[in-house]
């Protein structure tokens, strides 16, 4: 189990142990005590598990350089004035991109 399934666990397990404990104690008429703990708690696991989700966010956002993008355009129009089928170089631009973002 990873890291991040245990503390996604842990904290449904709390909020599944918290609900009750919040209900229950409010019912007995222990607002002070037992009420504002149990949902203290429930409100720390929430802000935990928002927080771990947002740090170990796997997926990553990809970065565009219109530089290095202005410089790929100028290589198609290169190959295509040699000669070259346009629809052909761009699906193979394409594929490119793909293996190198890892998407096969």
């Amino acid at each position: 189990m990873t890291p991040l399934r245990l503390i996604r666990g842990l904290c449904i397990a709390t909020f599944i142990a918290g609900i009750p404990s919040i209900i229950v104690s409010s019912i007995l008429g222990n607002n002070e005590g037992y009420v504002v703990s149990f949902g203290s708690i429930t409100a720390i696991a929430a802000i935990v598990m928002l927080a771990t989700s947002a740090v170990t966010n796997s997926k990553r956002l990809d970065a565009f350089d219109e530089v290095l993008a202005e410089k790929l355009e100028q290589r198609v129009t290169q190959l295509v004035a040699a000669g070259a089928d346009e629809n052909e170089v761009r699906q193979v631009v394409r594929e490119a991109m793909n293996l190198a973002r890892g998407q096969q």
